[in-house]
């Protein structure tokens, strides 16, 4: 191998040193937005602070007090942990599988049927809709519909009865956040281009599963990644769903996550160090998923 002259050695270093110039903006706000709020939140973690005594270093016995003295914080992990079980795999799911059949059309379909699918995404909150549509007087639509078939005789409090909010904020859950993962399947299957399938069927691919396993998975698995991601990570922070739709605490805490119940200790009870403990557990708890995710992505067309 020929080595490199010292002019050569000293262009390389030139470009080295100019994309470091330029990517030193994101590394700056990485630092500042990224490594220092979770680098204060471990930190924090560690003492007891609720803002009127002064700071006292406690150890790890806010992250024992999750586990042993904090019943709330065990059931709304139950509940987190549901949701990120359901809405996080299936709307995975789901958004892989309408972006893989959408983008067979048109290119006009495909469009049309693109905004439908991130329209939720588009509309923020658009809880009104679900509220109206679950509401527990005659006048909400299901009660409405229900009321005039005769297949009930009272209006039904959808959102104040343990037995329906689950599944109804697992609907909306899954309503308002597979936008962006649809969006990016789609980007993903756009660029995986023909000549690739062609290839593939010279080298003995056969049919659609094939091609799918193959070819298709392994040529989007970045944008796979980050769709994974984005899905989990939505459904993890699902709490905002949950409080709107049923409210903040939920009957018999049944839709409470821990957003919701981290939100109540830091700026209800204003216990920051132990709201710093819970919000670095949910920190690690999305971190190993993501690393299960990579793990699973990776073994695609394998």
């Amino acid at each position: 191998m020929r080595r490199k002259t010292v002019k050569q050695r000293a262009i390389d270093w030139k470009t080295e040193v100019s994309y470091l110039i330029m990517l030193s903006p994101f590394f700056v706000l990485f630092f500042i937005f990224i490594l220092l709020p979770v680098g204060a939140s471990v930190g924090l973690s560690l003492f007891h602070y609720d803002t009127v005594s002064e700071p006292h270093f406690i150890g790890l016995e806010n992250y024992l007090r999750m586990f042993m003295d904090d019943e709330a914080f065990l059931t709304v992990l139950k509940n987190t942990i549901l949701f990120a079980v359901v809405t996080g795999p299936l709307g995975f799911l789901l958004a892989f599988l309408m972006a893989w059949c959408i983008n067979e059309f048109s290119r006009g379909l495909r469009t049309l049927f693109s905004f439908m699918l991130y329209s939720p995404a588009l509309a923020g909150g658009g809880y009104l809709f679900w509220k109206i549509l679950f509401s527990g007087d005659s006048y909400g639509y299901l009660n409405s519909v229900l009321l005039s078939f005769g297949l009930i005789t009272e209006p039904v409090q959808w959102l104040r009865d343990s037995q329906y909010i689950t599944g109804i904020v697992l609907l909306v859950q899954l309503w308002s956040s597979m936008g962006i993962s649809f969006l990016a399947n789609m980007a993903g299957l756009q660029n995986v281009g023909e000549d690739m399938y062609e290839a593939g069927a010279i080298d003995g691919i056969r049919n659609r599963w094939q091609e799918l396993w193959y070819i298709t998975l392994p040529s989007m698995r970045s944008m796979l990644l980050f769709s994974a991601v984005m899905q989990i990570a939505s459904s993890y922070s699902v709490g905002a769903v949950a409080k709107e739709m049923a409210g903040y605490p939920s009957v018999n805490n049944t839709v409470d996550t821990i957003i919701a119940h981290l939100g109540e200790v830091g700026t209800v009870r204003y216990e920051y160090g132990y709201a710093a403990a819970i919000s670095v557990f949910l920190f690690a708890l999305m971190a190993i998923t993501r690393f299960l995710i990579d793990r699973v992505l990776n073994a695609a067309g394998r």
